[in-house]
């Protein structure tokens, strides 16, 4: 049973990604291909990269969170860094680049001075990780290739049709970890993060207005993120959605990676009679175009 996975973007939520690849390769469907961005494009990479899923997940369990988003020199104007990250992906994926990986993989991010989305698939590796996750106002912009490249989100949240480009002919599986349009969750500012800044500091930083007006533009942003989530879902029209119940968790909380991955496992148990369809649809379309072909 070949699909093709699409992993989108949520931060802290993207460790549900970790156990819904480990649930779809336990109910025997084989991925062929993976488009990713943002939180999604770090698990793609590394999947694609030969990382079983509880390989990932013992990566991620063992990362020191307050260690990853110290700034480097010279960096772009941001709340926090990547210094962190960087020496995190020289430990997991080194050089390697896209030629060397064991399965199609594609990775989106956003050419800031252009307005444009930019697809990942050539090059190095970590390269495409640092710009996918580079979240406008809070990680700086990554240069590749003379691009100021942020977030991937920021065009498309859940890159469907990446997916589909990658494996035209097979069943697309969208994983989308934002809630549908509707009543907002609560969101924390990235500065509460423990072990970045001192409690203290964030104390008196969450009192200030112009903070409070941050967050609240954060928030408005959110919201925006998720309507566009919905239109090009809706636009894309993957074959399956799977949605893990990680609305509860904000940007970079802090979470226990196990209990994360178990809410994918939980929502591919959800998903599962509509994985069943798709992939027996797709199987009859095939066979009705070979059949067509040989007569």
């Amino acid at each position: 049973m070949d699909i093709v996975v699409a992993l989108g973007g949520g931060g802290a939520k993207g460790n549900a990604h970790i156990g819904v690849l480990r649930r779809l390769e336990k109910e025997g469907y084989h991925i062929r291909a993976v488009a990713g961005t943002s939180a999604g494009g770090l698990v793609a990479a590394l999947y694609a990269a030969g990382y079983s899923p509880d390989e990932i997940e013992a990566i991620y369990s063992a990362v020191d969170q307050t260690k990853l988003y110290a700034r480097r020199p010279n960096e772009g104007p941001a709340l926090l860094g990547l210094a962190g990250v960087d020496q995190w992906l020289d430990e997991v994926v080194g050089e390697r680049t896209f030629a060397g990986l064991r399965i199609p993989c594609a990775l989106t991010a956003v050419d800031i001075n252009s307005t444009c989305e930019v697809i990942l698939q050539k090059g190095r590796l970590k390269d495409a990780m640092l710009a996918t996750i580079a979240l406008p106002g809070i990680f700086p912009p990554h240069r590749v290739d003379g691009h100021e490249l942020v977030d991937g989100g920021v065009l498309d949240p859940v890159p469907v049709s990446v997916a589909c480009s990658l494996a035209p002919d097979l069943p697309v599986v969208a994983v989308v970890l934002s809630s549908p349009v509707g009543p907002t969750t609560s969101y924390q500012l990235p500065v509460s993060l423990p072990g970045v800044i001192p409690d203290s500091i964030v104390k008196r930083l969450t009192r200030m207005r112009i903070t409070q007006a941050f967050n609240i533009f954060l928030h408005s942003v959110e919201i925006g993120n998720r309507l566009m989530a919905e239109l090009r879902l809706e636009a894309d029209d993957p074959d399956v959605i799977i949605r893990p119940d990680v609305k509860h968790i904000n940007l970079l909380d802090r979470v226990d990676v196990h209990e994360v991955a178990r809410l994918g496992e939980e929502a591919v148990e959800k998903a599962l009679p509509d994985l069943k369809r798709a992939v027996a649809w797709h199987s009859r379309l095939r066979r009705q175009l070979f059949g067509r072909g040989r007569a």
